[in-house]
């Protein structure tokens, strides 16, 4: 059954059992990382580039994997967690780099606007954003693999590079702050 009734009392269990408050900053962090792979879910119907999709698919497994790890309280059940390597930091530069080798230099900060699918990338970056302070506050309380911070920082910054590149593909001007 999808219920079970054992946190009808604002609690809820990290991989290991340990039971916390709803309210713990674990279970905020690994709770706005599943808000994270929701809206990127919802981006992904947006898209029409194919190749982004198939990448943000890959995004949302890894996310899963971060999830995990913030959810995990005991080092001996991390391995069975899955990780965030070097090479999936690697993957998110080596995609920045390519769209940002078609994109226009960029001088001055941009107002997301032009396109819905550009805006909800971008308030899926801003969540992301809000994942990695909550993530790095974990860190510093109860450590937390860096690859994860080193992760959602650059998911941010390839969030950011795939709204610009969808503005583009859809031949929509980008709104400059001034």
């Amino acid at each position: 059954m999808i219920y079970t009734k054992t946190g009808d009392d604002g609690t809820t269990s990290l991989v290991g059992g340990t039971r916390v408050k709803k309210y713990d900053l674990r279970v905020q962090a690994y709770g706005e990382i599943d808000e994270l792979v929701s809206v990127l879910g919802f981006v992904s119907t947006m898209l029409t580039n194919e190749d982004l999709k198939d990448e943000v698919a890959i995004i949302q497994n890894k996310l899963f994997i971060c999830e995990s790890i913030v959810a995990c309280e005991k080092e001996e059940l991390l391995d069975k967690m899955g990780d965030i390597l070097d090479a999936d930091v690697a993957f998110l530069e080596k995609k920045i780099d390519a769209m940002t080798a078609k994109l226009p230099k960029l001088n001055q900060f941009i107002i997301p606007s032009g396109s819905r699918t550009a805006c909800t990338i971008h308030v899926a970056r801003t969540l992301c954003r809000k994942c990695e302070r909550l993530c790095v506050e974990v860190a510093d309380n109860y450590g937390l693999n860096n690859n994860v911070l080193r992760y959602l920082n650059r998911l941010s910054d390839y969030l950011f590079t795939t709204a610009r590149f969808v503005m583009k593909e859809k031949h929509k001007t980008e709104r400059f702050w001034k």
